[in-house]
């Protein structure tokens, strides 16, 4: 399903980019991915909230947050009320030349099975280098950090990369030896009766709405909240690990680079009834 700001739900195969669109060219825009059930896109004003964090950051002028919240509704609403989805939110740059105003559109998609059951199954993850220490993004705002661009060709490749290595996924690490964020996803860890994330503003990660969500309600679990900093190898000993996202939920964590993490199967599951997910 697509639906375009000004037109609405459109036939999927309608032609809605330029062949200049920044957005296409250089990956110049963001986007949010939200998850869809009973027709609704669930946490919409949280990821609008950081569609315009993205929006500041890249120097990008979105349209009035009313008309992007529409459009979100109206392609949601339009989604069968039955069939969980993936709805995109993307806004590009626009035209390169002459320079054109932004291009907003969002598309629907079924969820993956695999997405779904991973909730369950869970995720074997690889550690992998990013190449700088946890704080340098805090300084250095040409590296985009905390927005969620359309430049996910890393991110993808780090995907591809585990994949290949019989892996589902990646645990990004930064060159101080700090577990960072996955590449479509956030780090969350139980310490006891403490659930913890990685801290937003000290390293530049992507803030994620799930996980933030989850820590904001930890206490209808019987937990307290907190910002911390952890080593891959300090996850093996948590009581427990997850990969946050919109649309996946809580992944639970298996594996770190082959070494067993501890879980605990009724948490996940209680973590997935707070957030609103079907267990498959």
């Amino acid at each position: 399903m697509v639906a375009v700001l000004g037109l609405g739900v459109v036939p999927a195969d309608t032609p809605i980019l330029r062949a200049d669109d920044l957005g296409a060219l250089r990956g110049d825009g963001i986007f949010e991915t939200m998850h869809v059930r009973a027709s609704r896109a669930a946490l919409l004003d949280e990821h609008l909230d950081r569609m315009t964090v993205s929006a500041q950051r890249l120097d990008l002028t979105p349209p009035p947050r009313a008309d992007l919240a529409d459009l979100v509704s109206a392609t949601a609403a339009a989604w069968p009320a039955d069939q969980e989805g993936m709805l995109r939110l993307v806004l590009t740059r626009g035209a390169e030349t002459p320079p054109g105003p932004p291009t907003v559109f969002a598309t629907v998609t079924a969820v993956p099975d695999s997405m779904r059951q991973a909730r369950t199954a869970g995720v074997a993850l690889l550690t992998a280098s990013l190449g700088l220490p946890a704080d340098l993004r805090r300084g250095a705002p040409w590296l985009l950090g905390g927005a969620k661009t359309l430049s996910y060709a890393v991110n993808m490749a780090s995907q591809r990369w585990a994949q290949a290595a019989g892996a589902d996924d990646v645990l990004w690490v930064s060159s101080d030896g700090y577990a960072l964020e996955a590449p479509t996803s956030t780090l969350v860890w139980l310490d006891g009766k403490v659930l913890c994330t990685v801290p937003v503003e000290a390293t530049g990660i992507l803030a994620g709405t799930t996980a933030a969500w989850l820590l904001k309600h930890a206490p209808d679990l019987g937990f307290t909240a907190d910002e911390r900093m952890i080593a891959p190898s300090a996850l093996l000993a948590a009581d427990g690990a997850w990969l946050t996202s919109s649309v996946r939920g809580a992944a639970p964590i298996r594996t770190v680079d082959g070494a067993p993490v501890t879980q605990d199967d009724a948490v996940t599951a209680a973590i997935a009834t707070l957030l609103g997910f079907d267990l498959p």
